[in-house]
């Protein structure tokens, strides 16, 4: 069944200030010309939203354009470990808003396929380091599962990781700092001391910049909390499990991506790439980032708390 042609925002508007004016939905229907109950839809969107603009549709219409897939298939053929997490966050990078499952159904279509990889101990004895957790699947075609793209290599003593903390604003990335032994409040409160007003330096921050952190207990204890106000730091208020409002995971998605692929062979390069590239950054990427934070936001209300395609 075709769609009803979608009533003009101009046309929205006049419906919700003749409503606000106090007029009835008959007195509305017919000032407007439209019908009682499309004028009924139109101010009961304006009450619960408090707006006339077309908000993010539930689920997740956006179609996979020819561009979109043509990206999806170089993407996997050059690491078939990609998940399909990444692949969504990827497009959503370029404006293309579709569900996880929707790309393992495009890339199914075209023969690609996500399998549990075969596993070959490597020839070497040389160790293998890793930023993240290694993928249980890889897309691959039907009759290609020991071509080595798709095998996933093991080693004995095989493992490695490190852990990062980092800032930007929308101007350019900020300091990256390389963790070592435990995290916990007073390990945070160094790194803090040591890196977010060299950072608000560095960016040339205004005075009234705020600090941004999820609610981690290590950012949110006592004694942090503390810290924060003796030294004079705002922070804003953040709700709980609130991944998708939180635009650095973008960048940690980005930086995950080309530090695997300059393939470090040990822990010391991999603090290495991570500091390398975190500086390249480019910073229209971070500003881009931030201008689309509003729109992260309605899609947030939109879904009621519920997950997004940021």
């Amino acid at each position: 069944m075709p769609r009803s042609k979608e009533i003009q925002k101009q046309m929205r508007k006049k419906v919700s200030e003749i409503y606000q004016s106090g007029k009835g939905y008959k007195a509305i229907s017919k000032a407007s010309g439209l019908p009682r109950t499309t004028v009924r839809a139109i101010i009961y969107k304006w009450r619960k939203h408090g707006t006339v603009e077309n908000l993010p549709r539930s689920g997740w219409p956006t179609k996979i354009t020819p561009r979109a897939q043509r990206q999806l298939i170089q993407e996997v053929t050059k690491d078939p470990t990609t998940t399909s997490k990444e692949l969504q966050a990827s497009l959503a990078s370029v404006k293309v808003s579709v569900h996880d499952s929707t790309i393992r159904k495009r890339l199914g279509k075209n023969g690609l396929h996500g399998r549990v990889p075969r596993r070959k101990p490597l020839l070497s004895k040389k160790k293998e380091h890793k930023g993240s957790s290694v993928s249980h699947y890889v897309w691959r075609k039907s009759n290609t599962a020991f071509q080595k793209k798709n095998i996933i290599p093991t080693v004995k003593y095989g493992g490695g990781s490190v852990m990062v903390w980092g800032c930007y604003a929308a101007s350019e990335p900020g300091r990256l700092a390389v963790i070592n032994g435990t995290m916990n409040s007073a390990v945070y409160q160094k790194i803090l001391k040591e890196n977010v007003r060299p950072s608000v330096s560095d960016l040339k921050l205004k005075r009234t910049w705020v600090l941004q952190q999820d609610n981690d207990p290590k950012h949110t204890s006592k004694s942090t909390s503390e810290w924060l106000k003796k030294n004079k730091i705002k922070t804003l208020e953040w709700p709980s499990q609130s991944p998708d409002l939180n635009p650095i995971e973008m960048l940690w998605h980005d930086l995950k991506k080309v530090v695997h692929a300059r393939k470090p062979s040990n822990v010391a390069e991999l603090q290495q790439f991570c500091k390398d590239e975190w500086a390249k950054i480019p910073p229209q990427r971070c500003n881009r980032l931030i201008a689309s934070y509003g729109k992260r936001l309605i899609a947030v209300v939109a879904a009621k708390g519920g997950p997004t395609s940021y």
